[in-house]
């Protein structure tokens, strides 16, 4: 007995430490884990568990599926696509955006969907004049009732399926969970429609994520690339070749802007001369550009893209990037001109400026000048690292927001279709599938191995691994039997809806104030026992512990996401349960009374 009260203890110190919100997330669960093994309850084997268990594997991988759709655009342009869609009717645009936001969560989970679709979703709040309060919470609240659409939604998903298969049930199948999760949405998505307006604040944050979609056209505009301009190639009988760019005649204009060649890897090919296929682009009229080509022996450029000087430099295999030269940086009084490639090899600089005005080419820099630099995405993220320079905005997020089904959608794409497959088949344990699928996008270079350590959330990885001992601990000094039989006797002759209530009831409180995996990890074992105790199918039970976890509404420390909206949606931590209520009424019809018409007792 006293084992269980040790166990009970340091359920206590977690939900106490994760509400007190002082120390880190991971300290708490590492503590929970040694805690287990230093007053004998378990090895240190099995406190350590949990770090190789396929379930943790899997959510780790699914977030680098998540973050290599991100990454080549494919939740950049389903964005766009839902922008065009949307129009300017209120039940159309909550339609669309809680719908898919919840076919994204069901996909890759609730936090990769929320953090894609956030950017999007305040600015198709502003340009259709509405507050962002109005939008955020409900794209919050739609992500955890699309977490019940397939079997990849949420880490809790996974741990209810390993529940049952461990508990010598069926399991779930990948498509199984929709039985559930396409009622949960859509009445939801009912509720936001024909209550959402009254219940929500209608502010607006001071500060909001950055509107990145045109970034582009907003470059091309401050330096002064857009307009009337003309792309020129230099001929094989041009007098330029053979000159330096500084040297050459046209040095002093600040019309014209050298762009050297491109090699079939996108990078341009560094020379200290203008060679033929160099590609100069002249601002001003067609007829000052039929000038110099006539003078300099220049050919007017062909195929031209449709959105101009804009499209030729900002695409899916390049991009543009605004720098500001900082204090005691070490190019201070260096001199650059535009259509230099940088000493890298892999970075042109298309212009410089000085307090919004044309740097005359050649002239020092100095603290506060601003450069336009074009390269690959790549060469743009690995270049711009450095403290020489600031980085006006991030390529990497730029390109997320601004650059739909970029470089490594199709591949992206396939990987996940695979993983989709597998797990819908169930020909490989779903670990293997997600491993299959995040070494796809590693191998073919969607991914850096440095970006795939960066998109894994290593606070819920550690969670997990660290918590699922906590269950076992629970069943082996027999915590959770002790609890099961008190909830049973609790019930008493009520039936199985009432262990459901219960069952609802206790996930759905403790889901507010800690994590719902966290909440699964300790509810489940309870849950299974409590099930064979009355006799009855562990397989509603447990989807009901399923669904209680997913309505973590009401505060906003219930979830990460939860969190992530707080700011720009100018919430309070009182506004959260307005809406939130009547979701968890809505999710407890559906856990006590759907659920069992699916599952039978």
């Amino acid at each position: 007995m006293t084992e269980i009260w040790t166990v009970f203890a340091i359920i206590a110190a977690i939900v106490v430490l994760f509400a007190w919100d002082r120390l880190p997330v991971i300290a708490v669960c590492m503590g929970a884990a040694l805690a287990l093994w230093a007053t004998g309850i378990l090895t240190l084997q099995q406190s350590l568990a949990g770090f190789g268990d396929p379930a943790v594997i899997f959510i780790a991988a699914l977030f680098v599926v998540s973050a290599g759709l991100e990454v080549a655009g494919v939740t950049a342009w389903a964005g766009q696509l839902l922008i065009r869609q949307a129009g300017e009717s209120r039940p159309r645009l909550i339609l669309l955006m809680m719908g898919f936001v919840g076919v994204l969560a069901g996909l890759i989970s609730v936090n990769g969907a929320v953090a894609a679709l956030i950017p999007v979703v305040v600015v198709m709040a502003l340009r259709l004049g509405r507050a962002p309060s109005q939008m955020l919470m409900p794209l919050v609240f739609g992500a955890h009732a699309g977490s019940l659409l397939l079997l990849t939604g949420s880490p809790v998903n996974v741990l209810v399926l390993e529940a049952s298969r461990d508990a010598g049930g069926a399991g779930f199948s990948y498509f199984e969970f929709a039985l559930i999760g396409i009622p949960t949405m859509i009445g939801c998505i009912a509720i936001v429609v024909f209550f959402g307006a009254r219940l929500l604040p209608n502010r607006t944050s001071a500060t909001l994520p950055p509107d990145l979609s045109q970034h582009a056209t907003t470059l091309v505009e401050q330096f002064r690339l857009s307009g009337e301009t003309n792309q020129l190639r230099v001929s094989a009988d041009s007098p330029l070749i053979g000159t330096a760019p500084m040297d050459s005649e046209l040095a002093g204009r600040r019309d014209v802007t050298f762009y050297p060649r491109t090699g079939t890897d996108g990078r341009p090919i560094r020379t200290d001369v203008i060679s033929e296929g160099d590609l100069l682009i002249v601002r001003g009229p067609a007829d000052q550009g039929a000038e110099l080509a006539t003078q300099y022996g220049l050919a007017f450029c062909e195929n031209v893209p449709e959105g101009g000087v804009a499209d030729q430099l900002f695409n899916r295999d390049s991009g543009l990037a605004e720098v500001v030269i900082p204090p005691r940086s070490p190019l201070v009084g260096q001199r650059f001109f535009p259509g230099m490639v940088t000493e890298s090899g892999d970075l042109i600089v298309l212009a410089i400026q000085r307090a919004g005005a044309d740097l005359d080419p050649g002239e020092p820099l100095a603290v506060g000048d601003t450069l336009l630099l074009q390269g690959t995405w790549n060469a743009l993220n690995q270049r711009l690292s450095k403290p020489e320079v600031l980085v006006v905005n991030s390529p990497d997020l730029v390109r997320r927001q601004a650059v739909p089904l970029g470089q490594g959608a199709k591949t992206v794409l396939v990987a996940l279709a695979i993983m989709v497959v597998l797990l819908a088949t169930g020909l490989v344990p779903p670990a293997v599938a997600g491993l299959i699928a995040a070494g796809i996008i590693l191998i073919s270079g969607v991914l850096s191995t440095e970006q795939v350590y960066k998109s894994i959330g290593w606070t819920t990885v550690i969670l997990v691994a660290a918590l699922t001992p906590l269950s076992t601990a629970m069943q082996v000094t027999g915590a959770a039997q002790l609890l099961a039989d008190r909830l049973v006797y609790l019930v008493g002759d009520a039936g199985p809806y009432a262990l459901l209530t219960g069952l609802f009831l206790l996930s759905a409180v403790m889901g507010q104030v800690i994590s719902n995996t966290a909440t699964s990890l300790i509810v489940i074992p309870i849950s299974v026992v409590a099930a064979n105790q009355m006799g009855i199918s562990i397989q509603p039970v447990l989807m009901c512990v399923c669904v209680a976890c997913a309505g973590a509404f009401l505060t906003p420390v219930a979830t990460p996401t939860n969190l992530m909206v707080m700011e720009p949606g100018a919430y309070r931590f009182g506004d959260y349960w307005k809406l939130g209520l009547p979701m968890l009424i809505w999710f407890y019809v559906i856990a006590v009374v759907l659920v069992p018409l699916i599952w039978p007792f």
